[in-house]
């Protein structure tokens, strides 16, 4: 069997694969927090955990960060977990559960899922985009999952999009996932709630400052029209990160995963409309078909697994 975690700046998802049908058979849930040493410990008592549980043993594990995961083995930088930086987190695991590990990126991780097993099946090529904490993005080119030389590829959170724009915690200025991330729709609730024009939110979080996207997303799920108004904005700014992959790479299709896709329906139309008013030669090209990612909060950490085969085959 296969065991895939998922690591982000809070929590961790692990999940216990069947291989070859991509079924998940058990799965834990666990805290980041702490040193490399302590994620380390977390993990492994996670899948040892699962292994008794479900009485199969694992053959290889592997791990998805939000980051520069490199293909050694060693996250080289992550804005969401500076404990894990320059620590070697693969061998130090491997060590502990005496299995091989491999390091990827989460979104990296969560395209190949989708290919396998999700929104990506019956294409050659498909942009996976996650909106969570931050952004993060899975290449799919002719078939195969671009994780670049280092394993860095996909990093388009990071992309500037508007050079005179605020600063980022990376110290970057006007980077796609200011504008576009989960955060980002938080952000927007509590500007609109401030001025004024988001009344549902302030009532259903209590105060201003403690809006969050998961309140505009329950506003809109409620038909609040002002909520409606925020929601079109993100997906403004989502479509205008995503309009330039799309140049750059030409994918049949859009994909988008990560927390904000419990919005369902009103961000994938939110999303489809402003990419086909942003996109360059939007009226003679094939429409990019966007669509939510089919394995929801799983992806990632399914995607791992898969990866840790690949990687080490």
């Amino acid at each position: 069997m296969l065991a895939g975690f998922d690591v982000g700046g809070t929590k961790v998802l692990g999940l216990l694969i069947d291989p070859a049908t991509g079924t998940v058979l058990e799965r834990g849930r666990g805290s980041s927090a702490g040193d490399g040493a302590t994620l380390v410990a977390t993990i492994a008592t996670m899948a040892e955990t699962l292994v008794a549980r479900s009485g199969a043993e694992i053959e290889v594990v592997g791990l998805g960060v939000a980051g520069l995961a490199h293909r050694s083995g060693v996250v080289r930088y992550s804005p969401n977990l500076p404990d894990l930086v320059e620590f070697p987190i693969a061998a130090r695991l491997g060590d502990r559960l005496g299995v091989p590990v491999a390091l990827g990126n989460d979104a990296s991780a969560g395209a190949l899922a989708e290919a396998r097993f999700g929104a990506g099946r019956g294409v050659t090529d498909f942009v996976f985009v996650n909106l969570g904490t931050g952004i993060g993005a899975g290449l799919v080119v002719d078939g195969q999952l671009r994780a670049g030389a280092n394993g860095f590829a996909g990093e388009a959170g990071h992309m500037i999009v508007d050079l005179d724009g605020p600063e980022h915690l990376t110290g970057h200025r006007g980077p796609w996932e200011y504008f576009a991330s989960g955060n980002a729709l938080g952000r927007m609730g509590r500007e609109a709630a401030a001025a004024g024009r988001f009344a549902a939110g302030l009532e259903l979080a209590g105060a201003v400052e403690t809006i969050t996207g998961e309140h505009v997303g329950r506003a809109v799920t409620d038909g609040d029209a002002e909520a409606a108004v925020v929601l079109d904005g993100f997906c403004r700014e989502v479509a205008r990160g995503a309009a330039n992959l799309v140049l750059v790479l030409d994918p049949h299709r859009l994909v988008i995963g990560g927390a904000a896709i419990e919005i369902g329906e009103p961000l994938r139309a939110g999303v489809d409309r402003w990419l086909g008013a942003l996109l360059l030669g939007a009226a003679h090209r094939p429409a990019v078909e966007v669509r939510l990612a089919e394995l929801g909060a799983d992806a990632n950490a399914l995607g791992a697994g898969l990866l840790a085969r690949e990687l080490l085959d």
